[in-house]
């Protein structure tokens, strides 16, 4: 059945000093706050290694975050903001980042209204001859409210990727209430952002330092990937109080063959960084169900864990899945999911989380109540009464699943 929730229970007042805005000098000094049966108690992030159980396997979410926001300027003088979510033509990340010349995207669209649909080009200094020359304009194809298509077109033979980096700017989050600055460009992206396609950092990832990093691996712990591309929906308040009504945007993830075998060999304590690597993780029971009854792996629903009984174990799930990428000769899963995680969800793969503090009544409160039981409020009044710093630039918290 659909969980009815009401997310009013889910806030708590977050003043606007709260709010990290910028990032600590050093990634691995922010504080950091450790939940297990209850009972919390605060480190500082640079401690993570010796608060790791030996057993302990690290998840990362490796995706790479894009300068996906584009300004835009009108003949009449209108500045129209473009926010790039999705790839429509050509809808692979891959391919389109390859595209030269033209190409389409889902976008959210700044000041739509005084977007007629013609042509517009760049807004940039007229005496930048490089991004001249480059001449990026926009078109747009479809309009649906705050969203639509558009299609993008250059001059030169340069793939799409290097035109969003000549001419985007880092899209950091619109609660910080500011422009994207210099020091955005490295500090929203983590140490170890591989594959661009997300708008959106993963940033649970954002503490890591390659110390902390060696330090964990010095311990034996082994260091896994996946890849779940962030959409701008990570960002979205739940809309009329019930999360029954939120719709989930779709994100795509990969995960390969090597690390499901790992998974299904059970060895070892999960440790997710972030909400997306959950996201993703939990995912895969799923994807292994829809082998198991359809003989092959789908995109995930939203609401599948909630609607239905499912009489297989972790275990079938993974050899399920195992077996179809095997026997169709494949070294990597790619899906997508919808998939969201709230009160009365049963996790199967992820044992522990290090998540960052969200905002209030957001769909990431409602995991973190998921994961611990309910006792949200344990982690978040402390927080709120020790100083920590909030959101994506904030601090970082531990949390051992209830």
């Amino acid at each position: 059945m659909i969980p009815s929730i009401n997310t009013a229970d889910f806030s708590y007042p977050l003043d606007e000093e709260r709010i990290a805005k910028y990032p600590l000098p050093e990634r691995d000094a922010s504080k950091l706050l450790r939940y297990r049966g209850g009972q919390v108690d605060e480190f500082h992030f640079r401690d993570l290694p010796d608060l790791l159980p030996d057993d302990a396997m690290l998840v990362f979410n490796d995706t790479k975050v894009v300068p996906a926001r584009l300004f835009f300027r009108r003949e009449t003088g209108a500045h129209i903001e473009v926010f790039c979510l999705e790839p429509v033509e050509p809808s692979e990340y891959a391919l389109v980042f390859a595209a030269v010349g033209r190409c389409r995207w889902k976008c959210v669209i700044g000041n739509a209204k005084r977007w007629k649909g013609e042509w517009i080009r760049l807004a940039c200094d007229e005496g930048d001859a490089a991004l001249a020359a480059l001449d990026l304009q926009a078109m747009l194809v479809e309009r649906e409210g705050q969203t639509g298509v558009v299609e993008f077109r250059w001059q030169g033979d340069v793939p799409f990727s290097q035109v969003l980096e000549r001419c985007g700017n880092m899209p950091i989050p619109p609660y910080l209430n500011r422009r994207t600055e210099a020091v955005d460009l490295e500090r929203y992206q983590t140490l170890y952002a591989r594959y661009r396609g997300s708008v959106a950092a993963p940033t649970a990832g954002l503490h890591f330092t390659q110390r902390v990093l060696d330090a964990i691996a010095a311990k034996g712990i082994p260091l896994e990937e996946v890849c779940l591309h962030v959409g701008a929906g990570t960002f979205l308040p739940v809309k009329g109080g019930d999360v029954a009504a939120h719709p989930m945007h779709r994100e795509p993830f990969s995960v390969r063959l090597e690390l499901l075998r790992k998974l299904r060999e059970g060895s070892r304590r999960v440790v997710a960084v972030g909400t997306t690597s959950v996201r993703t993780l939990e995912s895969l029971y799923y994807a292994g169900v829809a082998c198991l009854e359809k003989g092959a792996p789908e995109e995930i629903d939203q609401w599948a864990p909630y609607t239905r009984e499912y009489p297989y174990s972790t275990e079938e799930a993974l050899d399920a899945l195992i077996a179809w990428l095997e026997r169709t000769g494949r070294d990597t899963l790619r899906l997508a999911t919808r998939i969201i995680i709230v009160p009365g969800f049963r996790f199967r793969i992820v044992e522990m989380l290090v998540t960052n503090f969200h905002q209030p009544e957001s769909t990431l409160i409602l995991l973190v109540s998921a994961f611990v039981g309910g006792d949200w409020r344990t982690i978040y009044d402390y927080a709120l009464a020790h100083d920590f710093r909030f959101l994506s630039y904030g601090d970082s918290s531990l949390l051992l699943r209830a």
